[in-house]
């Protein structure tokens, strides 16, 4: 099945309130115009160079999601490019975030990546660090928190469920508290093996490479 026909058949099969981000990453510019012909606007990548690159050659009403982490000193060639952080991880991050989008009086809507499985080899805060970056996210002027992004650890579907369930639990408490700088409007969860059952448990957001554009 070719791409057009990969991505028709995933929004046949989720609900319209669900986002799909086609995970671009690595994969060339006519795999994503090919995405874009059929109406996608929606593009993840991974890393700042390879955004960048794209974002000059591809149409300009795509909208670009930094999915990878994102290391501080390449916080500047974002700004202005990005329509969502993905990987907000650290009150570091966040602060060089607030000085690059401050330097251009820009607006970065970010999500908090929550290391739910507490893998040392995924970026990602710890559920017990969320207090003190949400207090650091009050104190902003340029950031607005949009909601969740986890990357759960590699397990069967009843392994996956549980970390998609745990982090709805924390979204939704997020989201009935009162903030000023966050609200909890964006569930990112799931991919292209897991992305039904995320669904099932809360996810708006879908993040899709291989199920479209085929194995890196």
């Amino acid at each position: 099945m070719d791409i057009k026909g990969k991505i028709k058949e995933i929004l046949n099969s989720i609900p319209d309130d669900v986002q799909l981000v086609a995970v671009s990453k690595t994969k060339p510019v006519e795999d994503i115009l090919e995405a874009y012909d059929i109406g996608i606007r929606n593009f993840g990548e991974n890393k700042v160079q390879e955004l960048v690159d794209k974002y000059e050659k591809l149409p300009k009403d795509i909208k670009w999601h930094l999915i990878g982490a994102l290391q501080m000193n390449k916080v500047k060639y974002i700004v202005g490019k990005v329509s969502l952080i993905h990987s907000l991880s650290s009150i570091k991050l966040l602060e060089k975030i607030e000085l690059e989008y401050g330097k251009k009086n820009i607006t970065a809507d970010v999500l908090i990546q929550i290391n739910i499985g507490r893998e040392s080899s995924k970026s990602g805060i710890l559920e017990e660090e969320l207090d003190q970056l949400i207090e650091a996210v009050e104190k902003c002027k340029n950031i607005k928190v949009k909601g969740i992004m986890v990357i759960i650890p590699k397990g069967n579907d009843e392994e996956n469920r549980y970390y998609f369930r745990r982090t709805y639990d924390i979204f939704k408490t997020l989201k009935n508290s009162n903030y000023k700088n966050i609200t909890m409007e964006i569930l990112s969860m799931g991919m292209t093996h897991d992305y039904k059952i995320a669904i099932e448990e809360g996810s708006n957001l879908i993040r899709i490479g291989t199920g479209i554009f085929g194995a890196r």
